[in-house]
């Protein structure tokens, strides 16, 4: 069946870095448009980055620049790397798997597009 595990997620102090990974399992990982969200408390949950069809990828705007999200199919391993973190960056992440591959920009608005996610990582920016 098919399987998210993050991890990576901690406590760090402001303007540091943090690496997640997200350990995909049960399905052909290079066929699947993967993405990386996040939800504070009290809030909705958020797109964060994701890697579309063809490559492509999108942020969210209070994240670009800072955040990086790569891909290795060799690995079937999702990552994120976050830099110059801030207290506004405090969440849980997940990592999830998109029903079918768009662009980047499409996906990472729809939430309800993706249809595995994990358990979520806790980060926290303080």
């Amino acid at each position: 069946q098919v399987q998210l595990v993050e991890s990576g997620g901690g406590s760090v102090q402001p303007g540091g870095s943090l690496r997640l990974s997200c350990a995909a399992s049960g399905y052909t990982f290079s066929m699947y448009c993967m993405g990386w969200f996040r939800q504070a408390p009290g809030k909705e949950r958020e797109g964060v980055a994701v890697i579309g069809g063809g490559g492509s990828r999108s942020y969210a705007d209070s994240v670009k620049g800072r955040f990086t999200i790569s891909k290795d199919n060799a690995k079937n391993t999702l990552y994120l790397q976050m830099n110059s973190l801030k207290p506004e960056d405090t969440a849980m992440y997940y990592c999830a798997r998109a029903v079918r591959c768009a662009t980047a920009a499409f996906l990472v608005v729809r939430p309800t597009l993706f249809d595995y996610w994990g358990q979520g990582t806790q980060v926290t920016v303080s």
